[in-house]
């Protein structure tokens, strides 16, 4: 069975895959969230004069620097000067060089939104009438490229991370405990604390170029580090780098404290139980209770952390109701690791658990019921963001936004469907080991009560004979072993006499045979003293007979002891034996239970239909996070009605933007010489925005003590109506919502005092309207 399921895994796994690389390869560079609404001169259009200062609006604010502004003329020089102001709200400006000549000019852009998304574009107007113009200036952002493709892959893996962390850890808190003393679990969700922690490196690695040049050289440049470190975003990675050193203690704990409390098994309960359990299989004393209060505890503080981090830099911290989007988007996250997450460490539980740690049906059914809590959460907080990033029912089809969150509730509504498939595989499971347990139950109640007594009495009667049988071996036994060992020693004693009785005897006869040589040989020599020599001769002969019976003893107690030590060494190899087949058994047991429980319908069932869900999930997790890099659909629609109106006032004449007025002015005293620049915006009958710019006779900005202006429509006898202009920075002065009644020939007088005695007034007429 495994061999079977194991090639068509790998494949789905790799189809899967292959999906989710083409989304996210394949994925539009519209990662600008904040969008270009207006600008001043507008896009195409042609002006009179020169304009002082060329002005951006954005639908959102933005993060500029030096060179985030660019006004090129038509031989490609830049003719702008200083760095971009923020005047009001969401429009910036830069300023130009005075005596402009006619022409066509370019104006490129490189701004960082709020969200975190760089914003890229450029545009043309013109001074007089268009002329060409030998710039080339690409709208193609920083985030286009090899750099732009690493930071996508660098998000995705970041999400993919935090929801197998988190999920992973929930699914074994909540839902199945057991699973904190499984390897496979471990690793899961040990990789998920790896992919996390290693993609915000990159990302904050990346992040400088990806703002910037979008160059692969510069990702190692420290002093855009140093810049990323003083963003919003950059504060934001390294929160999660911290939060992370937090559950890599988290996940320590989980593993070693939590697992060497929690039970190998945990036995499934009854079905009256309705799945019971919901405290998790957590069945402990105080202290593991205490424990798996703690480490939830814990573990959903550190998690919301990181779901902040995101939350508080991305989408839902700009736009309509940032304070209640962030929370909510918090939320979110938070039921998707639970889901998603979770359902990952279910499917490794279901393919790569041992047989001895078991995934049972009710922490199926805990995760079930869990999943289920997250999809109505996700629900609810996904028509909340939908509303909110979208505003109308015609963005979903108008704009890329909505047509990715069409694919996305598409994508959910297939991972439902699965999963109540999952759910029907699971009640079979449940229903299947119920009825197999009922059968069982009446098949031991029919026949318990009449083999009871019958089962007592051949206990009695197998223990009594096992003892008797014990007892007769063992005397048997004794025995055998007492007349092994008589036989032995009357074998040896026979033995020994039978020699001694040889030697004695050969003994014998050599002294009458040296007594009879010697007698002969004293009556031929008549020596009678030499039979001392030969008595003494015989004398050894008998010595060594007698000596040489002592040996046998000792070869027979030899013998014992040899009989002795093959007997316990056939014991230890009986010893042996026995525990390795022992062993044997246990893994044949082992691999039977595997092939039975890999053999059930039912669990093969709800492994297919979990293993299809985890499919879906990861494709849905690579459009989520293609979905988090593209522009609302709000914002893409405000654009396009900002950008239509424009190009309809430059279609018709009505009015190109502001209105630039320039008088140079001398108020007599000491350094009393300048020029003093107003624009008006939109230079229409009811509010404007007004900027006044004072620069001295080489063109630097100066301040004075004081600029008033008022404005005069002589035709309608109206004015002058004063305005007071709020200082901002140097030599630049601003006022909003100034009132204009109506349209005609203004005239628009402008004061300024550059001592407490000198000061001048200069006028210029403008048409408003």
């Amino acid at each position: 069975m495994t061999q079977t399921i194991a090639p068509r895994v790998r494949t789905l796994v790799l189809l899967i895959l292959a999906v989710a690389g083409a989304l996210l390869a394949g994925a539009a560079p519209v990662s600008a969230h904040a969008a270009l609404t207006g600008s001043d001169p507008a896009q195409g259009a042609v002006v009179d004069t020169a304009p002082s200062q060329v002005s951006l609006t954005f639908s959102e604010p933005i993060a500029v620097g030096d060179d985030s502004v660019r006004v090129l003329d038509p031989k490609g020089e830049r003719v702008d000067k200083g760095d971009p102001a923020n005047p009001s709200g969401t429009t910036y400006s830069v300023r130009l060089v005075s005596g402009l000549p006619d022409g066509t000019y370019t104006v490129a852009y490189q701004v960082v939104s709020a969200d975190s998304h760089p914003v890229a574009g450029a545009f043309t107007f013109s001074i007089g009438a268009p002329s060409e113009t030998t710039v080339s200036v690409s709208a193609q952002g920083s985030d286009n490229g090899l750099v732009g493709w690493l930071y996508g892959f660098g998000r995705y893996v970041s999400y993919a991370g935090f929801v197998v962390l988190a999920g992973g850890a929930a699914f074994i808190l909540a839902c199945w405990a057991p699973g904190a003393r499984v390897r496979a679990v471990q690793r899961l969700v040990v990789s998920g604390w790896l992919a996390l922690t290693s993609a915000t490196l990159g990302l904050l690695m990346l992040r400088g170029s990806y703002t910037t040049s979008g160059k692969v050289g510069d990702v190692f440049d420290l002093e855009l580090l140093g810049d990323v470190l003083q963003t919003k975003t950059g504060a934001a990675l390294v929160s999660r780098l911290l939060l992370l050193a937090a559950a890599a203690l988290f996940i320590a704990v989980l593993f070693g404290a939590y697992a060497r409390t929690a039970d190998a098994v945990e036995p499934d309960r009854d079905a009256e139980d309705d799945g019971g359990g919901d405290d998790g299989g957590d069945d402990g004393g105080p202290d593991k209770r205490d424990l798996t209060f703690g480490l939830a505890l814990g573990g959903t503080v550190v998690a919301a952390g990181l779901a902040a981090s995101w939350a508080m830099s991305e989408h839902a911290s700009q736009g309509l109701q940032a304070g209640v989007a962030m929370p909510v988007d918090v939320v979110h996250l938070l039921a998707v690791a639970a889901w998603l997450g979770g359902l990952t460490a279910l499917l490794v539980a279901l393919y790569r658990a041992p047989v001895e740690t078991p995934v049972g049906r009710d922490a199926v059914r805990r995760f079930s019921r869990l999943a289920f809590g997250s999809v109505v959460t996700l629900a609810v907080t996904g028509v909340y963001q939908s509303w909110r990033q979208l505003g109308s029912w015609s963005a979903f089809t108008d704009t890329r936004y909505g047509q990715l969150l069409l694919v996305k509730i598409a994508l959910v509504a297939v991972m439902v469907a699965v999963a109540f498939l999952s759910r029907r595989w699971t009640q079979r499971l449940a229903d299947a080991r119920v009825s197999e347990a009922a059968e069982e139950a009446e098949r031991t109640e029919a026949t318990e009560r009449a083999e009871e007594a019958v089962r007592a009495e051949e206990a009695v009667r197998a223990k009594e004979a096992v003892r008797a049988e014990a007892t007769q071996r063992a005397e048997e036994g004794v025995r055998a072993k007492e007349a092994v060992r008589v036989k032995a020693t009357e074998r040896a004693n026979e033995a020994v006499r039978a020699e001694a009785t040889q030697r004695a005897e050969e003994g014998v006869r050599a002294k009458e045979a040296v007594r009879a040589e010697a007698t002969e040989r004293a009556k031929e020599a008549k020596q009678p003293a030499g039979t001392a020599p030969a008595e003494a001769s015989g004398t050894s002969e008998v010595s060594e007979a007698s000596m040489a019976v002592e040996p046998p003893k000792a070869s027979g107690a030899s013998g014992a002891s040899g009989a002795s030590d093959a007997e316990r060494a056939e014991a230890g190899q009986d010893s042996v034996r026995a525990a390795q087949l022992a062993r044997q058994r246990a893994a044949a047991e082992a691999a039977r239970q595997k092939r039975l429980r890999d053999a059930d319908p039912n669990r093969f069932g709800l492994r297919r239909s979990v293993l299809a869900e985890a499919g879906v999930a990861v494709v849905l997790l690579a459009v989520t996070t293609v979905l988090t890099q593209t522009e609302p659909g709000r914002t893409e629609q405000d654009a396009r009605a900002a950008t239509a109106a424009s190009s309809s006032a430059s279609a018709t004449g009505q009015g190109s933007g502001a209105v630039s007025l320039t008088m140079p002015f001398d108020t007599g005293g000491k350094s009393g010489k300048g020029v003093v620049s107003i624009d008006l915006d939109p230079a229409q009958a009811g509010d404007n925005a007004l900027h006044v710019y004072v620069e001295g006779p080489d063109g630097t900005p100066v301040d004075v003590p004081e600029v008033k202006i008022a404005l005069t429509l002589a035709a309608q006898n109206i004015g002058p109506l004063p305005v007071a202009p709020d200082h901002v920075t140097t030599g630049h002065w601003s006022a909003s919502r100034v009132q204009i009644p109506m349209a005609g020939d203004w005239k628009v007088e402008v004061t300024v005092r550059t001592s407490d005695i000198d000061q001048v007034t200069v006028s210029k007429n403008a048409q408003i309207g």
